[in-house]
């Protein structure tokens, strides 16, 4: 187990650390590519690999050693991100990539580039791997089961499930929600102003297509497609309302399989008639057979553990047999089999730090984020898929001690220091010339205002201030604690 300050440590700092902690386990339960550079230089060398390979998969040049590559630098990243990389976003991405491998063919060249020739068979496709299909269709169907059930086992009574029995009046969790999330839009706040009939509503169906619809995954075409529309329109309910970096976009992806081949070739025989009949080939070439039997065995070591974490979803407190646990503590460190569960408990408050800085201790201005709620005149923005991430990480810091997020004293260190890296991750510096002598973290509640209150002042929140969230610090203390 790793200490938390090690957790939190800068990467150069981090991975020597825990080699020292845990010697040659560190390499097992940390598998990055950082550990043969930690240098900035390399992050932004994996960084930019990535954007190449992920152009390599969109022109469909070998896309299966794509997605391999795109693994395994991804991983490394969330693992050197730490913290900041820890969201089930990233997890879900991983877990999807990985699995994605085991469909995707295994060829360097597209069929469709002008130089390479065509299938001399009009109409027939590659064939494509169901074991393959199946594990991505299961990561869908394990993504939202979970992300419903969790919600009644919580203990959470927003979410409508009350002494083992369901209550309509407390539906409850949307009347949090839109101005509680991390990051609400512009949007969220004229959703926080519909009737709470709308809203109780907005839950069921929630839960709805959380808990019922995934079971439909596995019907036949017609119910499975209707399956499919519900959860992709959820997802993009859920997007406009809240900034949840790439986590709709994957999910809709995901329900993209739903939608099979000849389900888009009747679109397209209905758009125009001459169309050429879809025929799946029945052909198969030895690396297809291959990575067939591959998938086969992916599904015979994770299906067990996909199965406890879905069970351990209604049973919370549930611990997996010993054998299990064993498999499962192997593959966790790789991120490759994950539980979901998004919102499980609804913040039902929503308290904001303000970092403030003086030159001499009597005046205080405050530093702006660029997404997060800090001047209450300033409407709630729309970054999605970007990820803002040191806001999101201000938003859980908010519900914690100071003492459990020592980045945070890493920030106001740069900021007394006067980091341009760190300047440029703000909107607005209230001492661009010189930084200021003293930082302190104000504590205050923000709600939505009204629509009369909007009209009148223009503000978008009104907030209260609470208490101090961190004392006046400055350089000289911070260096001689």
């Amino acid at each position: 187990m790793l200490s938390h300050s090690c957790r939190s440590s800068p990467l150069n700092q981090f991975l020597p650390a825990v080699r020292a902690q845990l010697g040659r386990d560190a390499y097992a339960l940390l598998p990055t590519l950082c550990w043969f550079n930690s240098s900035n230089a390399f992050l932004h060398l994996l960084c930019g690999g990535g954007v190449v390979l992920s152009l390599l998969l969109i022109f469909g040049i070998a896309p299966a050693l794509s997605l391999a590559a795109l693994f395994a630098f991804y991983l490394s990243l969330t693992i050197a991100g730490q913290t900041f990389l820890s969201f089930q976003w990233d997890v879900l991405l991983l877990e999807t990539g990985f699995l994605s491998i085991f469909l995707a063919p295994w060829r360097l060249w597209p069929r469709e580039l002008i130089w390479w020739p065509r299938s001399p068979t009009p109409g027939i496709a590659s064939p494509v791997s169901r074991a393959g299909l199946f594990l991505l269709k299961f990561l869908l169907f394990k993504l939202m089961l979970m992300s419903g059930v969790v919600k009644l086992t919580s203990g959470d009574d927003s979410w409508g499930w009350l002494n083992h029995s369901f209550h309509w009046s407390a539906l409850t969790a949307l009347d949090y929600h839109y101005w509680s999330q991390p990051l609400p839009t512009m949007f969220s706040w004229w959703a926080d102003k519909s009737p709470e009939w709308f809203k109780h509503f907005s839950v069921a169906f929630c839960l709805g297509v959380e808990i019922i619809v995934p079971f439909f995954i596995w019907a036949p075409r017609r119910p499975r497609l209707i399956a499919a529309g519900l959860i992709i329109f959820l997802q993009l309910a859920i997007a406009v309302t809240g900034n949840y970096c790439f986590f709709n976009l994957l999910t809709i992806a995901l329900c993209l399989l739903l939608i099979d081949d000849a389900a888009v070739f009747r679109m397209e025989r209905r758009a125009s008639p001459a169309s050429q009949e879809f025929r799946p080939s029945s052909t198969k070439s030895i690396i297809d057979r291959l990575l067939m039997y591959c998938a086969i065995v992916v599904v015979i070591v994770t299906l067990p553990i996909n199965a406890w974490l879905i069970f351990s979803a209604f049973k919370p407190r549930t611990r997996p047999p010993h054998a299990l646990a064993t498999v499962y503590e192997q593959l966790e460190a790789f991120r490759i089999v994950n539980g979901y569960g998004l919102f499980r408990v609804m913040t039902k408050d929503r308290c904001e730090i303000v970092l403030e800085g003086s030159a001499e201790g009597v005046e205080w201005l405050p530093y702006e984020f660029k997404w997060k709620p800090g001047d209450v005149k300033r409407a709630p923005g729309w970054c999605a898929p970007h990820q803002p991430r040191l806001d999101w990480q201000m938003w859980f810091a908010a519900l914690e001690r100071p003492q459990e997020n020592p980045w945070l004293v890493g920030l106001i260190v740069r900021l007394l220091q006067g980091s341009q890296d760190v300047n440029r991750l703000l909107a607005y510096n209230p001492f661009p010339d010189k930084p200021p002598r003293y930082i302190r973290a104000m504590f205050y509640r923000y709600r939505f205002t009204t629509v009369s209150e909007l009209r009148q002042t223009g503000a978008w929140w009104k907030r209260q201030e609470l208490r101090e969230y961190l004392p006046t610090v400055s350089l000289d203390q911070l260096r001689n604690p």
